[in-house]
């Protein structure tokens, strides 16, 4: 039975403190930066011309990402910016958080109605539930195609067989899962490039308070899901310095 339609601006139910280290992640190198850009250049047209791209944003709402939350926030407005120059982007918000507790939005067209629901959500303890978000990407993609899947997180607390398998399901759909890792937890960067490798997404670290790295990541993956690589060319060749060497892997 299919779901009724849910509404941009509410949320429904998909589905012990965590260990971190406090140590700081080193920034990320430009070999690797690079490397996710030309994994990203690599992949196949996102949408068919003048369609809307449909991206879900995954994020780790547990208590230690807080930080980064906040600064999700601020940097979603930029992933519309830039999608708009290429037909457009849908977005929706998946989070986890707290003691089973999985969620997502209705599927929102800019940025303000995503940034009110974000402003709602506050992070609270709890293990990672990234299975969950695998499972309903593949969902989601059956009801309408879902060009890219985002997950910006710093931890894996799951069976790594599981989430293996279903990267493989999505990336037998053409759902590329980009994986962005704040920190340098092995455990979790195992498991993030596998994800990543085995959807034919990307995976990335990007350095712990560093939101300009962030911001590139997610704007190289907007225009990719809302106008594939021509939209990134474009992208490029609307910066200057750092960013413009970064998408100038793209062209």
């Amino acid at each position: 039975m299919s779901r009724p339609p849910i509404a941009p601006n509410s949320v429904y139910n998909i589905g012990m403190t965590k260990d971190r280290s406090q140590t700081p992640a080193p920034a990320s190198s430009k070999p690797e930066i690079e490397a996710f850009l030309e994994k990203v250049r690599a992949l196949g047209p996102a949408v068919t011309a003048g369609g809307r791209g449909r991206l879900i944003f995954a994020l780790d709402a547990t208590m230690s990402r807080q930080p980064t939350w906040d600064t999700a926030c601020t940097l979603q407005a930029d992933m519309f910016r830039e999608a708009a120059n290429a037909g457009g982007l849908d977005i929706q918000l998946v989070y986890f958080r707290g003691l089973n507790e999985c969620r997502a939005s209705g599927w929102v067209a800019g940025s303000d109605k995503l940034a009110e629901l974000m402003s709602r959500i506050d992070c609270r303890g709890g293990h990672t539930q990234i299975g969950k978000v695998l499972s309903h990407a593949r969902q989601e993609h059956g009801r309408q195609k879902v060009q890219a899947v985002v997950f910006v997180g710093d931890a894996m607390e799951e069976g790594i067989d599981a989430l293996c398998a279903a990267a493989g399901e999505l990336g037998l759909l053409g759902v590329p899962v980009f994986m962005f890792q704040e920190g340098n937890d092995p455990v979790a960067e195992n498991a993030y490039r596998e994800i990543a490798r085995l959807s034919r997404g990307a995976w990335c670290r990007f350095d712990t308070g560093a939101a300009h790295e962030l911001r590139e990541l997610l704007r190289a993956v907007a225009a990719y899901a809302s106008g594939g690589r021509k939209a990134l060319a474009a992208l490029a060749a609307q910066r200057s310095g750092s960013a413009q060497k970064l998408l100038a892997q793209l062209s």
